[in-house]
């Protein structure tokens, strides 16, 4: 008889056109098929301080938007701040950064929030550049790369394996 897995990994994602959302789901597809831990896939706007203290380890995904976070990813954060303060501390947790050129700004911003909430960065930001300079392009949907989502896929996967193990 399989025990259900013990241990929770959520990931938080804010997705417009699509790349955000397909890194994060090929960051839960990696951890699922990893095993060991529980997957939860929220939208940024449906996450609350209930999912993050039930967590045992997070994803945080998003766009980067005018060289910072997306709105709605920083209000996730904002609505879970004061509840999770003192409640999550040294748990582990590694970000995705969808952008344009970039990235490294928003990687920065979910850090700096990160130690605010006493968080264990466990893997460097993974940052994925669409590329997209015009408006037009902006506003597309995405489509990315295979080789992209497989890096979210060993994301995931690590995790997965760190968390169950009791490594993180």
């Amino acid at each position: 008889m399989n025990t259900p897995p013990s241990k929770t990994l959520l990931i938080v994602y804010q997705s417009t056109t699509g790349a955000t959302r397909q890194m994060a789901d090929a960051v839960a597809q990696g951890a699922i098929e990893e095993g060991g831990v529980r997957v939860r896939l929220l939208p940024a706007s449906d996450a609350g301080p209930a999912d993050v203290l039930d967590a045992d380890a997070y994803v945080f995904a998003t766009p980067e938007n005018l060289a910072a976070i997306a709105g709605l990813m920083k209000d996730f954060f904002d609505r879970c701040y004061y509840p999770a303060l003192d409640r999550v501390n040294g748990r582990p947790y590694a970000s995705l950064i969808c952008a344009g050129s970039d990235g490294s700004n928003a990687a920065r911003q979910i850090a700096r929030i990160a130690t605010g909430w006493r968080l264990r960065e466990v893997a460097p930001p993974l940052i994925v550049c669409t590329r997209a300079q015009t408006p037009e392009e902006i506003l597309a949907p995405k489509h990315v790369p295979a080789a992209e989502l497989q890096k979210g896929a060993e994301l995931g996967a690590a995790l997965a394996a760190g968390v169950a193990m009791g490594a993180f």
